[in-house]
């Protein structure tokens, strides 16, 4: 069963919607209980780092997702911001991240970005795969995902990156660490291939 943590971040009734087309249990929570129960966990997250950290420290989700992640070992995949709350720090704020994958969040250079307006990186884009997963399988690379964000994952290790798009940098648009995998883009918003990401993460 999938749980999608409820913090008042990101577009999780679009990600329920997804898979109960697809008949995937799935429960939509921020009660500790009853996210025990969850194989597979859903980090959403539209909004500001320090903004959603502080909703996960205060409801005592961060620690709870620390024991599910790092010892039980379910795997975890963050979403836009819930991807960047799995970084060590983030340029956007003061807070420490989850520090699941290390790496810290930065904001894009204007300066290098030939597209107006140059932020938030809106809109359609192609991810490049760096390896051959199985969460990208039935992905049609020509049609890319959906993008809405002004902050980019800059990863420590070459090896966490699966997947790379262009925008006035190579940036890092999809991480995988263990049972940890982070998508910058919403697959909640990128028709077929975002669904099949949401159905190839329940089968790993």
């Amino acid at each position: 069963m999938v749980g999608i943590v409820n913090y008042g971040s990101g577009n999780i009734y679009a990600i329920s919607n997804i898979y109960k087309r697809a008949n995937i249990p799935h429960i939509i929570s921020n009660n500790h209980r009853e996210l025990q129960t969850a194989t597979h966990l859903l980090l959403p997250g539209v909004g500001a780092f320090d903004e959603t950290m502080n909703i996960l420290i205060d409801s005592g989700l961060k620690n709870f997702l620390d024991e599910m992640v790092l010892d039980k070992k379910i795997p975890v995949m963050g979403i836009c911001v819930g991807m960047q709350l799995l970084a060590e720090s983030s340029e956007e704020g003061d807070l420490e991240g989850f520090g699941w994958i290390k790496g810290r969040v930065r904001k894009f250079d204007s300066t290098k970005l030939r597209q107006k307006p140059h932020l938030p990186h809106l809109g359609w884009n192609t991810v490049t795969t760096k390896k051959n997963h199985l969460i990208f399988n039935n992905v049609d690379p020509e049609l890319g995902f959906y993008f809405l964000h002004s902050y980019y994952f800059d990863a420590t290790n070459e090896e966490d990156i699966i997947g790379t798009t262009d925008y006035g940098i190579n940036f890092a648009s999809a991480v995988h660490h263990d049972n940890i995998f982070g998508m910058q883009f919403h697959p909640e918003k990128s028709h077929q291939n975002g669904i099949s990401v949401f159905e190839n993460f329940v089968k790993l």
